[in-house]
């Protein structure tokens, strides 16, 4: 077919018509309802309309009769985004050479000005036939994109000369291994999962690109371009063709709506744009869910299903393309074989005629040396069993055996369950576990759904029990070495927030339910006991040492009382531990852990009946600082002018090795006129200690943490304490990004940069106003005030609650400081992007009512 042949009817003005009929094209988009065809349609049409514009101008730039223009790419298949790029490839013929023919250089040329100048964003290339297969050869891009090329315009002859020499050099196997690494590497890039807060609904595992990766190597192969196709070969069951095409429709209007709300190309739900999009699908949120909630838990559940159809379609295919189905397979048992290391079924009906084989495949996967996944074969036969797993599935007591025998396996729980999960089974035999597949928590602190995490904990605690992985927390493998029955674990972290996105307290709930679990699968009444304590029990570890004050005899005492027993607390720290980890990357630091492993020790301690003599743990605190002292050739006695000025709660608060640093430091400087300020090295992890000893002032504190504000660093926690002589003597742990291997400079720049900024007279600054994150600015933390006394009625416990950002310490600071409020210890705790901070303050202001309520009014104003 020649140029003449294609060419569109002359318009007035080209360039009003293509912007109206791609406007007319946005707004169907925009009013489309998610089915089998809508967006489908609606990106063939616009393809269509693009293609006509393209006839017309490739008409009038008077290219010769001999050359054609190709569809390439996501637009060779006939399928056009709203504001997806246009790539076209001018196919020239092999005995012309474009730089040498002045008259075709200028035809093309203008053929690509008139493109942009109507507003059409191509993405051009210009080849002959052997420049094309050159190109193709080296890179597996160029080969894909040329995979897909239809004529639009131009020589037919040309074209089908191409599409022949194309397809004789296309080697289907080295395609296969290119274009399956490259999915691999494209699947890391995005962190295996498609369950990410802001996945790119394009590239991420279980997007539009795993779909069209199928088609590609599919085709390559000679199995067929479409679905139909890969149903009539045998890849396919009509049954996987429907769900492929539904889930594809879903994802396609997905990202059609992304590019329309956005007026932009973006294939990213990034949190800016998750609400609108979800409101363009008529989602309204409600029983406290937001619409974007209920639009990701949609897409979630669509990428879920695609992982699983590529997952098997693409191992069919591998097993067609290398000839991997007449391989020997080696019996296992009379249900499975182990073909060239995956697992596979004995017959395609075989979880038809026994449905206890369903759950014996992961225990045989479980047990079976050598075995690394599951085959094509066995995967699809899972996938079509999913009807199979009903009540009485669930019910079935040879089932609940299996699935206990299975969590009690001496290795291989992570894989086994997550492989589970993948293939639908996890969410099908615990039915309370699949109401929270794909459930995202916009709260600021997760990172991962609410089975991902769940997953990641138990991931965590099995790794407790693995001596290769002893170096990562030596302390929560010491204690796992001597913990019988681990099982038990990891049936309080498979449950700890199973029932999440219900409403009502989580940690209650899933008690409820794990309770009933250990009925069913007849588990021993004291290790349901302890199973059902740890869920309901999850947070409060955590909240405890990040809150309160540990060295208060009575809180640990109190903590004691509540878990009870050694092997209790021992249970309930390492799930604590296990759970922080498995929230974000973000949220675990040496500093919480250290938190945790003091209060582990000292309710242990408690345990013993040993409550703390406080004179004897002074003295001997005194004792070994002592003897850190002598290590540094300080002079006998010479700490103990600044040890006299010390109330007995400052020994308490601090470890020896602190006060032997605060001596060292300070012995000499008692009765200082300056602000002494010390810095050095975190013991306990990454950051710096800072040390800071000044005449005590109202205002002191909102001035250190304004200096630390300014200076771009983040406190972790604070201890205060007030001497007899009336200076403050506190401690800081703070990180900041720019501690790195110049960590001496920036000691002794902090240093001398806070002794003046403490120095200094005058009104508090004005805190900075940081940019907010495009999470925070999506998913605002509601703040929270509470101030009320503290258990023995002597000081006031303050907790806030609240976005992160910058200043937000010093914020808070300030208001205490305008009251004159004492500050008597800090909690600063950061989970993700919120704060949940605690402070134990005093002073006169807090005892009238009406000042109490103007502290928090004025603290809620700085924390919005």
């Amino acid at each position: 077919m020649d140029a003449a042949a294609c060419v569109a009817p002359p318009a007035p003005d080209l360039r009003a018509q293509f912007r109206r009929g791609k406007t007319d094209l946005i707004e169907a988009f925009k009013a489309a309802r998610p089915g089998a065809s809508a967006a489908s349609r609606l990106l063939k049409s616009l393809a269509r309309h693009v293609d006509r514009t393209l006839a017309e101008l490739w008409t009038r730039a008077g290219l010769p009769r001999g050359t054609a223009l190709l569809a390439v790419g996501g637009y060779g298949r006939g399928e056009l985004f709203p504001f997806s790029d246009v790539d076209v490839l001018v196919l020239l013929p092999d005995d012309s050479v474009l730089e040498a023919d002045e008259a075709l250089k200028s035809a093309v040329e203008g053929f690509i000005t008139g493109c942009w100048d109507i507003g059409l964003e191509i993405g051009s290339s210009v080849r002959n036939v052997r420049e094309c297969l050159e190109e193709s050869a080296h890179d597996v891009t160029v080969q894909t994109a040329l995979l897909e090329s239809r004529l639009l315009c131009g020589s037919r002859p040309l074209y089908e000369q191409f599409g022949a020499a194309f397809a004789a050099a296309l080697d289907a196997r080295a395609f296969l291994r290119a274009k399956t690494l490259e999915m691999q590497q494209r699947h890391r890039k995005y962190e295996d999962t498609p369950y990410s807060l802001e996945p790119n609904c394009k590239e991420s595992p279980g997007g539009l690109r795993d779909l069209q990766v199928i088609r590609w190597v599919a085709r390559a192969a000679g199995l067929g371009s479409s679905w139909s196709a890969l149903a009539a070969s045998g890849v396919a069951t009509p049954f996987e063709v429907r769900q492929l095409q539904r889930h594809e429709s879903i994802l396609n209007l997905i990202r059609a709506r992304l590019h329309v709300v956005a007026g932009r190309r973006e294939d990213r739900l990034v949190f800016d744009l998750q609400t609108s999009v979800a409101e363009s699908f008529g989602y309204t949120g409600g029983r406290g869910k937001r619409a974007s909630e209920e639009l990701m838990h949609r897409y979630y559940w669509a990428a879920k299903a695609v992982s699983q159809l590529n997952q098997i379609l693409m191992l069919d295919i591998e097993e067609r393309v290398n000839g991997m189905r007449d391989v020997p397979m080696r019996p296992i048992t009379p249900q499975f074989f182990d073909r060239g290391g995956l697992l596979e079924v004995a017959s395609d009906d075989l979880y038809e005629r026994d449905r206890h084989a369903i759950l014996r495949t992961f225990l045989v996967f479980q047990q079976e040396r050598g075995i690394e996944g599951l085959s094509a074969r066995t995967l699809r036969a899972l996938y079509h069993a999913r009807e199979l797993m009903d009540s009485g599935f669930r019910r079935d007591p040879a089932n609940r055996a299996t699935f206990m025998e299975i969590l009690r396996q001496p290795e291989g729980q992570t894989h086994v369950l997550r492989l589970m999960n993948q293939t639908s089974v996890l969410g099908r035999y615990l039915w309370v576990f699949r109401r929270i597949v794909g459930r995202m928590q916009h709260d600021l602190f997760h990172v991962y759904t609410v089975d991902q995490h769940i997953l990641m904990v138990v991931r965590n605690m099995r790794r407790f029990f693995i001596p290769e992985h002893a170096h990562e927390y030596p302390f929560c493998s010491q204690l796992a070495a001597h913990f019988d029955r681990p099982w038990v674990l990891y049936v309080a972290a498979l449950f700890h927030d199973v029932a999440k996105g219900r409403g009502g307290d989580h940690s209650e709930l899933g008690a409820v339910e794990v309770r009933r679990f250990c009925r069913d699968h007849g588990i021993e009444r004291e290790d349901a006991a302890l199973i059902e304590f740890l869920v309901k029990e999850h947070l409060t570890m955590s909240r405890l040492a990040q809150k309160a004050d540990l060295s208060d005899p009575d809180v640990i005492e109190g903590f004691a009382q509540r878990v009870k027993t050694p092997r209790t607390l021992t249970a309930l720290y390492l799930l604590t531990v296990a759970d922080v980890r498995g929230t974000s990357p973000k949220v675990w630091n040496a500093w919480k852990g250290k938190l945790l492993e003091d209060c582990y020790r000292l309710t242990l301690r408690a345990l013993g009946g040993a409550r703390p003599n406080l004179h004897a743990v002074i003295e001997s605190r005194k004792q070994e600082a002592v003897q850190l002292l002598n290590l540094h050739s300080m002079l006998p006695g010479a700490q103990d002018a600044l040890w006299n000025t010390l109330e007995l709660s400052y020994f308490v608060r601090h470890e020896a090795s602190d006060i032997a640093w605060h001596a060292r430091s300070l012995s000499r400087h008692v009765k200082c006129d300056k602000p002494i300020v010390r810095a050095r090295l975190s013991p306990v992890g990454e950051g710096l200690q800072v040390l800071v000893y000044a005449a005590d002032r109202p205002d002191l504190f909102a001035r250190i943490c304004g200096y630390f504000d300014g200076a771009g660093f983040s406190i972790l926690d604070a201890k205060i304490h007030t001497t007899r002589a009336g200076y403050a003597l506190d401690t800081f742990q703070v990180v900041a990004p720019q501690l790195d291997h110049h960590y001496r400079d920036l000691i002794s720049l902090v240093e001398t940069q806070m002794a003046h900024a403490l120095a200094a007279e005058g009104p508090l600054p004005e805190p900075s106003r940081g940019r907010l994150s495009r999470r925070v600015r999506s998913f605002p933390v509601q703040p929270r005030v509470t101030l009320r006394p503290d258990e023995r009625a002597q000081h006031w416990l303050l907790s806030v609650s609240a976005s992160d950002r910058n200043g937000l310490l010093y914020s808070i600071a300030r208001v205490l400081a305008r009251h004159k409020v004492n500050l008597q210890l800090a909690k600063v705790t950061t989970l993700g992007e919120r704060v949940e901070d605690t402070f134990l303050i005093d002073g006169p202001a807090l005892q009238q009512n009406r000042t109490q309520l103007e502290i928090e009014s004025e603290l809620l104003d700085a924390l919005a």
